[in-house]
C-alpha cells in the first residue's frame, strides 16, 4: 500500500486515484489500456509507457497498449518471455529498474533513446498476464513510490485483461457448443423429435450434448452426453467425443461396443476427462430401442395407459473412470406405438440441497406421451425454471403412429 502520509500526501493521492478511478471501469478493456498508459506517463513524469500481455501458449508478450514509443512500435508486436527488458520482468515476475538502460539486453528500447526504465509483472491469482513498463529519454531515477503506484496500475489492468479473457473463452465455448449441437434433427421416419440445450446462467457453458443420426442400415442413433467440468475446455472435449463417437458408430453393432471404443480413445487421447453418454439404437421398425449407458442417467419411458417412469436399465462405468476396460451392456427395451422417449443430463433434475431422485420424480411426473415438442416444451416449463447452474440437454423422442416406409 502507498504510503499516504506526510508532506506530499496529496499528490500521492490525485496519483493514486488517477489509475483507481472508477470511471475506468466504464471503459472497454482496449480502451481501459489505452487510458491507463496515458494516466501512467503522465503521474509518473515519464516519456513512454506500455502494456504488453501475454500469449501463454506461445510464451510471448503481445503489445497491447504504448505510449510515446512511435508508430514503429506497433500493436500485436512480439517479444519471447526472457528477451529483453519487458521478457526479463515475465521472467522473473518482480519489478525491475534500470537506471542506464545501456545495461539493459533491448536494442529496441535503447534505438528510441530511453535512458531509464521501471517495469512491473501483471498478476492475478500468482498466474502472469502481461507486463507494464515505463520509460524516461533523461536519466532518471524511480523511487519505492513509483514502483507501487505502477504495480497497481498493472493490478487494474490486469484484471480488465482477465475478466475479459474469461468472457471470450466462455463466449466461444458457448459458439462451440452450438456448432456442434444440431441445427436442426433429422427426418426419421417413424418417430417425431425434438430437443432443447440451456447452458448454465453462473457456471457458463460445459460438455453437454445430444445428437441424432441415421446409420447405413437403418437403426436411428440417439446419443446425450455429459464431459466434466465446464467452458471452453469441456466444450472442446465434448466435441472430439462427439465426432468419434459418430465414427464408431459407423462400425459398430451394438452402442456398448460403441462406448467401449470411446473409452478406449479418452483414456489414451483424452486422460483427466470423465463423461457419461447414453447411446441408444431405435430398430427400423422402431419398435425396439437397444441401449447402453455410461454412468449416464437412465432414460424416461411414457407409453400411452402407463405412468412414465425410468427405464431399468444396468449403469456401467463412466468413460475415463480407470485404465481397466469395463464390460459394457447392452439392454433391448420395448418402444410401444405412440410411446414417448426422454434422454436428459443431470441439470434438468439435479437441484443443490435435493436428492437427484426428486428430480427424477418430478420429471416423471411431467412427462405424458404426445408429440416430442409439446413434450419437450412441458418438462422444461415445469423443470428449468429455476435452473440449476449445470448445463442442460433434453432429447424427447415420440414413436409416431404412421408406417414405416
Amino acid at each position: 500500500m502507498i504510503d499516504v502520509q506526510g508532506s506530499g500526501s496529496d499528490e500521492r493521492l490525485r496519483r493514486i486515484e488517477a489509475v483507481t478511478d472508477a470511471a475506468l471501469s466504464q471503459l472497454d478493456v482496449k480502451d481501459l489500456l489505452e487510458e491507463l498508459v496515458d494516466r501512467v506517463r503522465e503521474v509518473l513524469g515519464v516519456d513512454t509507457a506500455a502494456i504488453l500481455l501475454l500469449d501463454l501458449h506461445a510464451q510471448q508478450l503481445v503489445t497491447t497498449a504504448t505510449k510515446g514509443l512511435g508508430e514503429e512500435t506497433r500493436e500485436g508486436a512480439r517479444i519471447p518471455v526472457g528477451r529483453g527488458f519487458a521478457g526479463r520482468i515475465a521472467q522473473e515476475r518482480q519489478p525491475v529498474i534500470l537506471d542506464d538502460v545501456a545495461d539493459a539486453d533491448d536494442p529496441a528500447l535503447i534505438g528510441r533513446g530511453v535512458r531509464s526504465l521501471l517495469g512491473v509483472p501483471m498478476l492475478v491469482g500468482g498466474e502472469l498476464i502481461g507486463v507494464l513498463h515505463v520509460g524516461s529519454l533523461r536519466p532518471h531515477r524511480f523511487t519505492d513510490d513509483d514502483v507501487r503506484l505502477l504495480q497497481l496500475a498493472a493490478d487494474r489492468a490486469s484484471l480488465a485483461s482477465r475478466t475479459r479473457a474469461s468472457g471470450l473463452d466462455r463466449s466461444a465455448a458457448l459458439a462451440l457448443q452450438r456448432s456442434l449441437l444440431p441445427t436442426h434433427l433429422p427426418d426419421a421416419p417413424g418417430v417425431d423429435m425434438a430437443a432443447r440445450y440451456v447452458p448454465g446462467h453462473d457456471a457458463g457453458v460445459g460438455g453437454d450434448w445430444y445428437d441424432v443420426f441415421t446409420l447405413p442400415s437403418g437403426w436411428l442413433g440417439v446419443v446425450i452426453g455429459d464431459v466434466s467440468g465446464h467452458g471452453l475446455r469441456s466444450a472442446v472435449v465434448m466435441g472430439r467425443l462427439r465426432s468419434a463417437l459418430r465414427a464408431y458408430a459407423l462400425v459398430c453393432d451394438d452402442p456398448a461396443s460403441a462406448l467401449t471404443l470411446l473409452d478406449r480413445k479418452i483414456q489414451h487421447f483424452e486422460t483427466g476427462n470423465l463423461a457419461t453418454v447414453l447411446y441408444a439404437m431405435i430398430s427400423p421398425d422402431r419398435t425396439i430401442i437397444r441401449v447402453s449407458l455410461a454412468g449416464h442417467l437412465q432414460p424416461v419411458l411414457a407409453a400411452p395407459g402407463r405412468p412414465a417412469e425410468t427405464v431399468q436399465i444396468p449403469v456401467d462405468l463412466p468413460l475415463g473412470v480407470g485404465p481397466r476396460q469395463p464390460v459394457r451392456r447392452c439392454t433391448d427395451v420395448v418402444f410401444p406405438s405412440d410411446a414417448v422417449l426422454i434422454c436428459y443430463t443431470d441439470g434438468l433434475v439435479e437441484r443443490r440441497g435435493e436428492v437427484i431422485d426428486v428430480g427424477i420424480d418430478r420429471l416423471c411426473a411431467a412427462v405424458e406421451p404426445g408429440r416430442a415438442e409439446e413434450v419437450c416444451a412441458r418438462v422444461m416449463t415445469t423443470l428449468a425454471g429455476e435452473q440449476s447452474t449445470d448445463d442442460i440437454a433434453l432429447l424427447a423422442i415420440h414413436s409416431a403412429n404412421r408406417p414405416i416406409s
